[in-house]
């Protein structure tokens, strides 16, 4: 076995893949860029080995320095993660000319897999069940309306070297697949260095459901089960889950047996994927395969009980896999839910900024959390906005969904904006706890976009009886303590009305010293509420009427708290009775107005300009494209208009909210 591995990734991934070789004696090298100084990774590795510049195109990406960092620590062996280098064959081979071992499937398997034209030809060829589509290269804007034209709307352009969502493009028409041929070549040469792109076949009200499969060096392959993660946004993954609520038995075991086909075809060593897209009447179809640990590989690991990073290691040490096909059994159900930095009310744009609060849920066999952060952890510009990919585990979908939600609810983090209520909004859908899903889950349940539902009737007096709890905690730590409560020997009480949506609820509540309980009246109904922790760290984690609740709490200033429980969100405002009547005369401050102006909806760069000062714009117009985060994001005109002036330049990096131009 290896007595050290230089992990060549960062964050989250390489945190994980520590805590293996860790609990293996295995010691561990990280290596880090400049905005990574300070990352937890670095401070959780025996050695740490600097690489250079923030962006990842000179530091991560740069094959020469993880080999110098190899070379330098004398690691005998490198863990590649997902992302950066992971898919990369001219890597895998530099680690091995440079007499280290690499983590993962032969370069050769890596090369044949990680082109999509290539590997969908070779797929055919072995007999895995493939998409319609024009198997070449794209060569120009009319040979891509020829194909798709003959092929059939919608179609999907899609990066031959792609990955994670980017360098692809769903069109409906000519026009979209103008538009979409050059950003998703745009985008491929940006993330891969790589344009080329080539054009398939859209299913429609797909569901994305992949193999995970493992080879060791003798010559078994074995596949461990699928994964669910039709859950998407921009092909992006946001929640997964296995096994799958669609799949039964003889489709699981007909994917798996063509998974394991193509994966010997190419002499496939290691862990890998293979993901296919599978419409409403179970046909199935292959659609790449990641030659690479997946991000979602933790629900694999929860119902099986195997660690997959820990069999990577031994495979490529040379060891064995010392079970049998039949041997692989699925047990309970595990979900997962990508905890990005991004603001869901704002079009989902990436969110920057350092964690000013980080609490995690607490860890046990039902809740797994795997993060890069801590917190004072910055949320770059240059790097995914992960913050945590928070898991759930239960016998049943529903226990581990109700897990799930109780894990979400529990984060507490400030500094950025995140998608938390999002997520749980996602998971309280019913059409998701029936397990009816495609890729289009979120656009068909958001088609406006999200915004958090308001708290359901039935719940607010439970709420607005929290809301005048923290209130009373306030009033308790003030330098004023209990001026607005009367106070009777060991009990405290005070008469407060709670203001929701228009609404004002008459609110008794009292405290009994000797029990510690706070008792509130609201709509004649009556709340035992207790607590444990600290409410100003936004949580209350406590009990009402003896049943445990967690809710997130944020004070909004003016009395007022928002409240977060399971995906909906709500202010609530709490006053003193004979103030509350005084309320109604307080005046309301205007919002300056902005609507001629055109902000940056985050950080990012300005790569182009659509639109020159003079110009007559249109409803819906591209104004400009501003790339963050490695994806490219067109930012149109929402009402017609004439450009009166530019304030920034392509090449430009802008900050959030910063004027970009504005409109006469």
């Amino acid at each position: 076995m290896f007595k050290k591995i230089l992990i060549a990734n960062r964050g989250e991934i390489a945190r994980r893949i520590m805590r293996t070789a860790k609990r293996m004696g295995i010691k561990t090298v990280a290596v880090y860029s400049e905005a990574d100084i300070d990352s937890c990774h670095v401070k959780e590795a025996d050695e740490a080995v600097f690489i250079g510049p923030a962006v990842s195109s000179q530091s991560y990406l740069v094959v020469d320095k993880i080999i110098q960092a190899i070379r330098q620590t004398g690691a005998e062996a490198v863990h590649p993660g997902y992302g950066f280098l992971s898919e990369k064959a001219h890597f895998a081979s530099a680690v091995q000319q440079a007499g280290a071992v690499f983590i993962g499937p032969p370069p050769n398997s890596i090369a044949a897999m990680g082109d999509k034209i290539e590997s969908k030809k070779l797929a055919k060829k072995v007999g895995v069940s493939t998409v319609p589509g024009y198997l070449g290269e794209i060569s120009d804007e009319s040979q891509a309306t020829k194909i798709a034209q003959e092929i059939g709307y919608p179609v999907i352009v899609k990066a031959s070297a792609g990955g994670g969502g980017k360098g692809m493009r769903i069109a409906w028409n000519d026009q979209q697949l103008s538009e979409g041929l050059r950003l998703a070549r745009s985008e491929a040469k940006n993330s891969f260095a790589d344009d080329r792109v080539f054009i398939e076949k859209y299913i429609q009200q797909p569901r994305h459901i992949e193999i995970q499969i493992l080879a060791d060096k003798h010559g078994k392959t074995l596949y461990l089960g699928e994964r669910e993660c039709s859950i998407q946004r921009r092909h992006q993954k946001v929640i997964e889950e296995s096994p799958s609520p669609f799949l039964d038995e003889k489709t699981r075991r007909q994917m798996g047996e063509q998974a394991v086909a193509l994966a010997k075809a190419v002499g496939y060593q290691s862990a890998g994927t293979v993901e296919f897209v599978v419409d409403q009447q179970r046909n199935f179809y292959f659609l790449e395969m990641n030659t690479r640990l997946q991000v979602e590989h933790p629900v694999t690991e929860l119902v099986l009980g195997l660690d997959l990073v820990e069999w990577m290691i031994r495979i490529a040490a040379g060891d064995k896999i010392p079970f049998q096909q039949q041997d692989i059994r699925m047990k309970g159900w595990a979900l997962e839910a990508r905890f990005y930095a991004e603001d869901p009310q704002r079009g989902f744009l990436p969110s920057t900024g350092r964690l000013t609060t980080y609490q995690q849920p607490v860890v046990n066999k039902n809740i797994r959390i795997d993060s890069g952060v801590e917190e004072g952890s910055e949320i770059s510009v240059y790097y995914d906005p992960m913050i945590a990919k928070v898991c759930a585990y239960g016998d049943t979908r529903n226990e581990a969904i109700a897990y799930l939600r109780q894990a979400l609810d529990s984060f507490v983090v400030r500094g950025i904006s995140h998608n938390a209520l999002f997520l749980s909004a996602l998971l309280n859908r019913k059409k998701f706890i029936d397990g009816k899903l495609s890729t289009a889950f979120i656009q068909e349940e958001f088609p406006e976009g999200f915004q958090p539902p308001h708290h359901h009737h039935d719940t607010v007096p439970l709420l607005g009886s929290i809301a005048a709890y923290l209130y009373y905690l306030q009033e308790l730590h003030t330098y004023n303590a209990l001026s607005n409560f009367s106070k009777h020997g060991q009990h405290h009480s005070a008469d407060l009305v709670v203001f929701h949506q228009q609404q004002q609820y008459a609110i008794a509540i009292q405290k009994n010293s000797d029990s510690g309980h706070v008792k509130i009246s609201i709509e004649q109904q009556v709340f035992v509420i207790n607590h444990s922790g600290d409410t100003k760290r936004g949580l209350f984690h406590g009990t009402v009427n003896q049943q445990a609740i967690i809710v997130q709490t944020d004070y909004m200033g003016n009395n007022t708290y928002r409240l977060a429980l399971q995906g909906a969100q709500g202010d609530f405002a709490v006053y003193p009775a004979h103030i509350a009547t005084l309320r109604p005369l307080m005046p309301v401050r205007k919002m300056f107005d902005q609507s001629k102006k055109l902000t940056s909806p985050m950080p990012g760069m300005l790569t182009s300009l659509a639109v020159k000062v003079g110009d007559e714009v249109k409803l819906g117009q591209e104004l400009l494209i501003l790339e963050a985060m490695k994806m490219e994001n067109i930012i149109r005109a929402e009402r017609p208009g004439k450009i009166k002036k530019i304030h920034a330049k392509p090449g430009e990096s802008l900050a959030v909210d910063q004027i970009i131009l504005e409109f006469e």
